[in-house]
C-alpha cells in the first residue's frame, strides 16, 4: 500500500495532498493502487486498455468514482452458422455410425420380426365374401358366333317341326331334315344341292339304293346332273348322258312330274298309280302322295 501521508521524493511537503478524513485518504490510496496495477499489466502486455490517470481530488471536493476496467466486447455469433455447425457435427456422428450398422449381423429378434411380417396373410370372413361382386358368364360374341347361334335356333325349330310331322314313321331317312333351307339362309348339302330341296332328296335316295350312306357319295351334282341341277333340267341331263328316260314307272326311278320338280318312286301300284316320296312339295318338308302314272312327265331310271 502506498502511504500518502509521507513526503514526496523531492521533500516538498507543501505539495503533499491534504485529506479531510480518513475515508477520503483510503479512497485516494485505492485509486493509486489501481492505477499502479493497470500500469504494470500494460507493461506486461496483458491488456491493451489504457486507463487515464485520475487526478486526485482537491481538498473538499467530492470523491471521484473510478470505473472498473471494461473487458473487450465479444462478437455475437450468427445463429445460422451455429445451426450449420450443429448439422455438421450430427452428420459426422451419423456417418460414423453407418459402417457399424451396415456390417452388423441382425439378431434373431429382428429376423423373426421380418419373417412374421412377410408371412402375414389376409383372412376374409364369410360375411364379407358374400358381399363381393360376382361376374356372370357373359362373353363377347362375334357376328359369326351370333349368326351361328341364330342358325342353331332355326335348326332346333326345324327339328321340332319335323318330329311333329311323323315323317320318320312314314319311312323318311333323309339325313338332314333339320338343316336350313335356301330361304332360311342355308347352304349346300354334301351332295352339292341345297338342303331339303326335291333334287337333294332324290340324289340321296339314288346313293342310298346303291349302298352309299355317307361321304364320299358316289352321285353328286357334278356327275349326276352336270348340265344343271334344277328339277326342270334333270330330264335333259339324262338324255345328254345317254341314260334311260321312259314312260313306264319302276321303283327307285326319278319321277319328273313337270315344271321344276322331281320325286322318288317308292312303289308302283296295280291300278296304274305310283306312290311318290318327295321333299319340298310341302315347302321344306317330307311328304308322300299317290298319283296316276300318266300324270308323270317322264321316269328317269337310276344311273349305273
Amino acid at each position: 500500500m502506498v502511504d500518502l501521508s509521507a513526503s514526496s521524493s523531492l521533500g516538498d511537503e507543501a505539495t503533499a495532498p491534504q485529506y479531510t478524513s480518513r475515508r477520503e485518504m483510503r479512497e485516494a490510496q485505492a485509486r493509486l493502487e489501481a492505477e499502479s496495477r493497470l500500469k504494470a499489466q500494460a507493461r506486461r502486455g496483458k491488456t491493451q486498455s489504457v486507463v487515464p490517470a485520475v487526478p486526485v481530488a482537491a481538498v473538499g471536493a467530492a470523491p471521484a468514482v473510478v470505473s472498473a476496467p471494461v473487458a473487450p466486447k465479444q462478437p455475437r455469433k450468427n445463429p445460422v452458422s451455429v445451426l450449420a455447425t450443429m448439422t455438421v457435427v450430427v452428420g459426422m456422428f451419423a456417418v460414423a455410425g453407418l459402417p457399424a450398422y451396415a456390417m452388423s449381423t441382425p439378431d434373431a429378434s429382428t429376423t423373426s420380426a421380418k419373417t412374421s411380417l412377410v408371412a402375414q396373410t389376409i383372412s376374409v370372413s364369410a360375411d364379407a365374401s358374400a358381399n363381393l361382386p360376382t361376374r356372370d358368364g357373359y362373353r363377347a360374341t362375334t357376328p359369326e358366333q351370333l349368326a351361328e347361334m341364330n342358325e342353331d335356333a332355326l335348326r332346333a325349330e326345324n327339328n321340332t317341326a319335323y318330329l311333329a310331322s311323323g315323317a320318320r314313321e312314314l319311312g323318311d331317312d333323309y339325313p338332314w331334315p333339320y338343316e336350313l333351307t335356301d330361304d332360311q339362309g342355308g347352304g349346300l348339302s354334301p351332295l352339292n344341292y341345297y338342303f331339303r330341296e326335291c333334287v337333294d332328296f332324290v340324289a340321296w335316295r339314288i346313293n342310298r339304293d346303291q349302298g352309299y350312306y355317307a361321304a364320299p357319295f358316289k352321285w353328286v351334282w357334278s356327275n349326276l346332273t352336270p348340265y344343271g341341277g334344277n328339277g326342270g333340267q334333270w330330264q335333259y341331263n339324262w338324255e345328254a348322258l345317254g341314260r334311260t328316260v321312259s314312260a313306264t314307272p319302276i321303283p327307285g326311278a326319278v319321277a319328273y312330274v313337270g315344271g321344276n320338280h322331281v320325286a322318288y318312286v317308292k312303289a308302283v301300284n296295280d291300278d296304274g298309280t305310283v306312290l311318290l316320296e318327295e321333299y319340298n312339295y310341302i315347302p321344306g318338308m317330307y311328304s308322300q302322295r299317290t298319283i296316276p302314272a300318266s300324270q308323270v312327265a317322264a321316269f328317269l331310271y337310276p344311273p349305273t
